[in-house]
């Protein structure tokens, strides 16, 4: 095997597929990168037996072929290397010769054959959405993904095709996030799945352009096709909550508070608490929005934010992580907070289809 091929481009695409190599696998091959080699250009993939990720680029292919080659000494000495190109040739032996302007270099690489083959995938759903729009709802939810894997369900995010539209849910049983779109088309019908958080990080991470890609949804696994990767992962098998359950029917009261401000007010009060077993307080008063916050090992703190309410004065106290993390993943500059007592729970809506749902503290 033997081709040449742009150094940075080989950078990026090494960049792609490298964020899922293991450092203690107990099989060595998948420490690798499968380099596959044919007229056109090359193919990159890497996987942990959860997820495979592929990435092409383009190539001068003298010699077709395929080989492993260790994914982080292989990324590292790319980053290093000064000249355009990189020439790879590829023995018999699977001894990786590599030149890019004065460096040469031979890396031990294992037979492709050793690299575990792709499963036969069949999809009975696709969704197809811009790149763009999929990206900012797994970033607008999976900060509430459970991190308890007694409830392997919780660990994943929930992906629901209803009719024309789409929705992500996360939640860990204290608080749900979810974000509903109109995708650009739907076909295979109505349907569940639930999206390990590692994948969905890994194609939030990945995506970085307006194109459309395609998301496809088989019985046990979920292939994302976008511009410069194709990624496949397992899927959680179990039955999703109803999350629709824990949103009220309706609020007694709505009030619109400015995002950034309300953000900075939340962390800047809850420098005084000393763990995080602590709350916050909200007081609405008087078109105002007053923040309390006190421990015994620190001290107190308030500050107020200037918001439309002249009802009766109220009062609800928060776990001030809880209330922070929609904060800091809406890119909108007012949210909307929906209240009915200080013991039921509180939505947070933020921008399109964004809805927050969380529960209050109760002070002893």
């Amino acid at each position: 095997m033997k081709f040449t091929v742009n150094r940075e481009k080989l950078q990026k695409a090494l960049q792609r597929v490298g964020s899922i190599i293991g450092s203690r696998s107990m099989l060595p091959v998948l420490g690798n990168v499968l380099i596959q080699a044919e007229e056109g250009g090359l193919t990159l993939t890497t996987t942990d037996l959860e997820i495979r990720i592929s990435t092409r680029l383009e190539a001068v292919v003298e010699e077709s072929g395929a080989t492993t080659a260790p994914a982080r000494k292989l990324a590292s000495l790319v980053g290093c290397f000064v000249g355009a190109d990189v020439v790879f040739e590829v023995d018999e032996k699977d001894h990786i010769k590599i030149r890019c302007g004065t460096s040469h270099f031979t890396l031990l690489g294992l037979p492709a054959v050793d690299f575990p083959a792709a499963g036969e995938f069949n999809a009975v759903r696709e969704i197809k959405i811009k790149e763009v729009e999929f990206k900012r709802m797994v970033g607008a939810i999976s900060y509430a993904v459970s991190v308890d894997d007694s409830r392997k369900t919780l660990t994943g995010l929930l992906l629901s095709a209803r009719d024309s539209s789409i929705t992500l849910v996360a939640t860990d049983g204290k608080r749900l996030a979810m974000q509903e779109k109109t995708p650009e088309s739907i076909t295979g019908g109505d349907g569940d799945s639930i999206i390990p958080l590692k994948a969905a990080s890994e194609v939030r991470r990945l995506l970085e352009g307006d194109a459309v890609m395609s998301v496809e949804i088989g019985e046990k696994q979920c292939r994302f096709n976008a511009a410069n990767f194709e990624l496949t992962t397992k899927l959680i098998e179990g039955n999703y909550p109803n999350y629709r359950q824990v949103v009220p029917p309706s609020f007694a009261r709505t009030i619109e508070v400015p995002t950034a401000v309300f953000l900075a007010k939340i962390e800047t009060v809850s420098l005084v608490l000393s763990d995080s077993t602590s709350f916050i307080i909200l007081k609405f008063e008087d078109n105002q929005l007053k923040l309390q916050a006190s421990s015994a090992e620190v001290g107190e703190g308030s500050d107020v934010v200037e918001v439309a309410y002249d009802g009766e004065p109220f009062e609800v106290s928060f776990n001030p992580v809880f209330l922070a993390d929609p904060l800091r993943n809406c890119d909108a500059d007012t949210i909307r907070m929906k209240l009915n007592d200080p013991l039921n729970p509180v939505a947070i809506e933020g921008g399109e289809g964004f809805l927050y749902v969380i529960m209050p503290i109760r002070k002893k």
